[in-house]
């Protein structure tokens, strides 16, 4: 690899420096997109040249002058990075979208131009042949060998034909996704479901109708606009009387991106024909194979047997429930469809359970939530405590910041959290990083949480639903992932674990939600500060199993799609996306005709535009791990700072230090026991009766 001249940068740009912000926080003020720009030719420019100095030095290859040399580089790159893929993933504008679309592959080359360079392999190979030999600790010893297993799965042992063709593959799929991601953007917003009369908002709370029309106002709309969020399921669905205006919405939601100027459909079948001859280039026999190669599960095999385990019990307590539902719905004179399961499902919960959602969140105030639930929690737990910082400004108006210490008072770094939906954001939530922790770059972990809450209107306060408190806290858990990472090198900091593990810390956090000591904190009427009633909170316990059998059977449907598309190989005959897709379900046994999977291919970011391609399946495997360590939480007193500390310092402080699996048995004292998440999901017990 040769050195290559630095792309001239302006002397003003911020990302040019280390921050002098407080925890390196960027200085986002004064950040603009061409700055971003800027900084990510350079940062790739920069990298390449301290790259080639490690291929280029005439010393023995070490672990210093090899391994942690490379773990030292792209300073400047991962910065910048970080900067631009929170923003484009938040702030979206189209001279954003413009420089992603410009940047991709450029970036997908440069990491080609450095894992596929052999002269940089053989040094690193020499180094993991005497790993055991070098007198290394057993975490410098693992970054030797993911560093290596790193660069064979991206094809370092090619011959030049092999890397050539792998580099044309890699930046395509870069592009690919790129477009992938920015159509579903565009094509939610653009199928955004317009009202006219507020009749028609008949069942929403008046804070949902004001929501609704201030979409509309922000979109210089007449009326008002009801926005989709990331999956098929919309939460209006649940509470909208008016039948028709039902199915507009939930024709919207599956048919989004799959026709028009934003068409996923060709998109995603050229990704995964990519995928598909990028895996066999490499050795492998699926796209599937590759990933799992580098997972907790290892193998297709296994992946198949956990799915395959849960489908027959899936199908039929959703069977179990659609009978409920259709009788309920025939009462009114409705032959049940799949626009009605939601309405008919919060029916039968309130008349059954006594739960009624709506009624739920005027309990459930946003700040009140977050401050005295989720951070009361994680103060109690692990002993951290979580001051507002509003002299530091994030890169949107509602974006705010808190510094994070430790029970003794030290430093732990910055939360930031961005909670409500807007055009320009992406659905969904999720977790990010504009800092890992790092012992070698000294550098404490700055976090960033994203949801997509319907903001109240202008002097209202936020009222999330029970779902949205969940999902707080859920991704809460994967910020306390990054935020008690205590590692040495960055290659292992916070969420750095394989996709199958990843999102087990978050899951277990959500343990906590329901927690009586926590929701009596945190659960307060927003105008008359009553707490939530002692019946409503068992009503919801007692309501617990009601709809697994829909919210498991969607779940599946998605994974065995998200395997079906992975498992193709290049000469596979696939026709039209949309009739692949049908296949894939009824060869699965999960297609119904009333529960759409969670996510169809048109609208699978965390697939075909994220990182959860063939690892979507992560979710449910982690879920076995997390409800067998919300069984060690109840078995040892719950939420105790002795349980927390347990659990942070073995296991999510150490990141991907270690073998996930062996972390887990470092807190658990065993593998993982399947049962509670059968029972948890109703899978061990008989269907919901009719």
């Amino acid at each position: 690899m040769s050195a290559v001249d630095t792309p001239a940068v302006s002397p003003d740009n911020p990302l040019l420096k280390v921050s002098d912000l407080p925890f390196r926080l960027p200085p986002f003020a004064g950040i603009t997109p061409e700055h971003c720009r800027e900084a990510l030719l350079a940062g790739m420019a920069e990298q390449r040249a301290e790259v080639a100095a490690v291929v280029a030095s005439e010393e023995p290859a070490t672990f210093e002058n090899t391994v942690v040399a490379m773990e030292r580089s792209g300073e400047l790159l991962t910065r910048a990075w970080a900067v631009f893929g929170n923003i484009t993933s938040s702030v979206s504008t189209p001279r954003l979208r413009e420089i992603e679309r410009e940047v991709a592959p450029l970036e997908a080359a440069h990491a080609d131009a450095i894992r596929l360079d052999p002269a940089l392999f053989a040094r690193i190979d020499a180094v993991h042949a005497s790993r055991h030999e070098l007198g290394l600790d057993d975490e410098s010893v693992r970054l030797v060998e993911r560093y290596h297993l790193d660069f064979v799965l991206a094809g370092a042992r090619l011959d030049d034909a092999g890397r050539a063709r792998l580099t044309e593959l890699n930046q395509e799929l870069s592009t690919l996704s790129t477009t992938f991601g920015q159509n579903l953007q565009l094509a939610s917003e653009a199928a955004a479901v317009p009202v006219d009369d507020p009749a028609e908002l008949d069942g929403l709370s008046p804070e949902a109708v004001a929501a609704a029309a201030a979409a509309a106002s922000d979109r210089g709309v007449e009326g008002y606009l009801l926005a989709l969020l990331l999956p098929s399921g919309q939460p209006v669905l649940a509470k909208l009387r008016n039948r028709d205006l039902r199915r507009r919405i939930h024709e919207a939601s599956l048919n989004r991106a799959s026709a028009g100027e934003f068409d996923n459909r060709p998109v995603a079948e050229r990704i995964v024909r990519r995928r598909a001859e990028r895996a066999r280039l490499l050795g492998f026999d699926t796209h599937a194979d590759v990933v799992l190669a580098d997972s907790t599960a290892r193998t297709t095999a296994a992946v198949d047997a956990m799915l395959a385990s849960m489908v027959p019990a899936s199908v039929a307590n959703a069977e179990a429930e659609a009978a409920v539902l259709a009788d309920v719905a025939a009462a009114d004179g409705v032959e049940i469809e799949a626009w009605d399961w939601a309405y008919y499902s919060e029916r039968v919960r309130a008349e059954r359970y006594a739960v009624d959602a709506s009624a739920l969140r005027p309990y459930f105030e946003l700040d009140r939530v977050l401050t005295d639930g989720v951070f009361h929690a994680a103060e109690l737990l692990y002993g951290l405590r979580f001051t507002a910082r509003p002299d530091l400004t994030g890169y949107h108006p509602d974006v705010r910041v808190w510094e994070v210490s430790d029970y003794d008072g030290a430093e732990v770094g910055l939360y930031l959290g961005d909670f409500f939906a807007r055009e320009g954001k992406r659905g969904g939530a999720w977790m990010s990083s504009f800092v890992r922790q790092s012992r070698l770059l000294g550098t404490r972990p700055v976090v960033v949480n994203n949801l997509n809450v319907s903001k109240g209107a202008d002097g209202q306060p936020t009222l999330l639903t029970l779902d949205e408190v969940n999902t707080l806290f859920h991704e809460f858990g994967h910020a306390l992932h990054g935020l008690s990472s205590a590692v040495t090198y960055p290659r292992f900091s916070g969420t750095a674990v394989p996709r199958d593990f990843v999102e087990f810390p978050s899951q277990v956090n959500e343990m906590w939600a329901l927690w009586p000591q926590v929701l009596g904190n945190y659960a307060r009427h927003v105008e008359t500060g009553e707490p939530l009633p002692a019946a409503v909170v068992e009503a919801i316990d007692a309501a617990r199993l009601w709809g697994e059998g829909f919210g498991t059977l969607e779940y599946l449907a998605a994974t065995l799609l998200d395997q079906a598309w992975h498992r193709i190989r290049p000469e596979t005959e696939i026709g039209d996306p949309i009739a692949f897709e049908q296949r894939a379900l009824e060869q699965a046994g999960v297609a119904h005709r009333l529960v759409p999977p969670r996510y169809r291919t048109t609208y699978f970011q965390h697939v075909f535009a994220g990182g959860y391609a063939a690892g979507y399946y992560s979710y449910i495997w982690s879920e076995v791990l997390d409800a067998d360590t919300v069984e060690w939480f109840k078995e040892n007193g719950g939420l105790r700072r002795e349980n927390g500390d347990l659990f942070r310092s073995r296991l999510l402080a150490v990141g991907g230090s270690v073998d996930p699996l062996a972390a887990f048995r470092a807190v658990r004292g065993r593998d993982a026991d399947p049962a509670p998440l059968l029972r948890r999901r109703g899978l061990a017990v008989s269907a919901p009766e009719g």
